[in-house]
């Protein structure tokens, strides 16, 4: 997929220039995925790294409120990742070679989705590389079905299938079926509902205890609730604030070694920017969030 410069603006994440695109020095590299094959409710996934990458030429380079301009960091933005239609456990298998790859460069990988089951393949291309791997997971659905609509890698499987590889953390959880919650107190998953950060829980010394000294973040974005983005599949009311979200990220940023995000389920509404800006600056937040120390020691 190729699109041309937009007024002078290169088509890269933060439409930066090649200094700080250059894939040769850049410190990160977003990986775009457009898929969405297992898709059950609301389509347009596939959309979202587009989207994604458009919007974030229009946020700010400096972050107010890191101190930083993060893109300085260096960011490759690779080539679209093409679909493999021929099933999800292929399209997983496909993003993990294009995960090991950047790992294999020395970049610190963001993947740009597309649907949350091939959150899967960076998970398990970073299991073989750090032993002591956790994945912390924002999602409003548990997707601890061992098989949904005769698929174990559907969107609805992932953090059931990456449970199997190492710790899982989630957040935001407030939709699952009966069968996931008679399961989960056997799997390896602790569940942060909404409903409990709602009510001031303070997750903080538990998430030390849970989280391994490193920590893959996906995020699924209908972990927000719909009044803030309501640009998802499977929106699900009773999701968490922009704040709520980052105060637990930033925290697992200074507190392990964060080795990979994803951003995943955008799928973008026609007319309507706010969603793609609000997963653009994620994005750019969570870069920030990687880097931040090192930016200003340089600074």
């Amino acid at each position: 997929m190729k699109f041309p410069d937009i007024e002078g603006i290169p088509f890269n994440f933060m439409g930066i220039p090649k200094e700080l695109s250059d894939a040769a020095a850049a410190k990160a590299a977003v990986l775009p995925a457009p898929y969405d094959h297992t898709t059950s409710f609301g389509g347009g996934s596939r959309e979202g790294p587009t989207a994604i990458i458009l919007a974030s030429m229009q946020v700010e380079w400096y972050d107010e409120e890191l101190g930083i301009e993060p893109c300085r960091a260096g960011i490759c933005t690779l080539p679209f990742l093409e679909p493999d239609v021929s099933g999800p456990e292929a399209m997983i298998c496909k993003v993990e070679n294009a995960v090991e790859a950047v790992i294999k460069a020395g970049k610190f990988p963001i993947l740009l989705g597309g649907e949350h089951s091939i959150s899967l393949g960076p998970v398990r291309s970073l299991a073989t590389h750090y032993r002591n791997l956790s994945v912390l997971v924002f999602d409003a659905h548990a997707d601890l079905r061992n098989s949904y609509q005769n698929s174990p890698y559907s969107h609805a499987c992932f953090s059931r299938r990456a449970q199997e590889i190492c710790p899982v953390v989630q957040a935001g959880i407030r939709s699952l079926s009966q069968q996931e919650a008679k399961d989960l107190p056997q799997l390896n998953v602790r569940s942060f509902f909404a409903r409990e950060i709602h009510s001031g829980l303070d997750m903080k010394n538990e998430l030390l205890k849970l989280l391994k000294d490193q920590v893959y973040i996906s995020v699924d974005l209908d972990v927000f609730d719909p009044s803030v983005l309501p640009a998802v599949g499977t929106p699900e009311p009773g999701g968490l604030s922009w704040h709520q979200a980052l105060e637990i990220m930033e925290f697992v940023f200074k507190n392990r070694d964060v080795v990979g995000f994803d951003i995943m389920e955008l799928a973008p509404l026609p007319g309507m920017r706010g969603p793609d800006f609000i997963a653009a600056k994620l994005a750019y937040r969570m870069i920030g969030y990687k880097f931040a120390d090192q930016l200003k020691q340089t600074s």
